[in-house]
């Protein structure tokens, strides 16, 4: 099985999911605020607007709640070896289902770029849920154009 972004728009996300960013404050801060780029805020927007649960997707912490404080830190996930990066997938999917409960079914809308969607996806989609990424394959200026001229839901 493959993503259904394409298939499924109709489908509202039960859950979204937002990549980290480099740009971080100097201090610790809930994660919500921690991450300062233009397109983390625009993400969180949206994120927050959907109506839907979410969380941050974090190199160094892995699935975070967005108002759990956290000290500034310097890790991608890219910088990771592929199976450093399967065990951070499966951990993220795991603490997931434990918040949330059963995926299957579940809709989950992924806001991230791909070392983080690539290792969530195969998880994800075996428990059962639906991956929905829109911004798969959109460049940097690509991705903040759509935040900017869509509405969450």
């Amino acid at each position: 099985p493959e993503s259904t972004s394409d298939r499924r728009a109709d489908r509202v996300a039960d859950v979204v999911l937002v990549g980290c960013v480099k740009r971080k404050l100097d201090r610790a801060a809930p994660a919500q605020d921690l991450y300062t780029s233009a397109l983390f805020r625009k993400e969180r927007t949206y994120a927050e607007g959907s109506g839907a649960r979410w969380f941050i997707l974090s190199a160094q912490h892995g699935l975070v709640e967005p108002t759990r404080v956290l000290e500034p830190y310097e890790l991608r996930l890219s910088s990771l070896t592929r199976a450093q990066r399967v065990a951070w997938g499966r951990a993220v999917v795991d603490d997931l289902a434990a918040a949330c409960g059963l995926l299957a079914g579940k809709v989950i809308e992924v806001h991230a770029g791909a070392a983080y969607v690539d290792s969530i996806r195969e998880p994800l989609l075996g428990l059962g849920a639906e991956v929905s990424e829109p911004l798969r394959g959109l460049m940097m200026g690509e991705r903040l154009a759509w935040y900017g001229c869509r509405s969450p839901g």
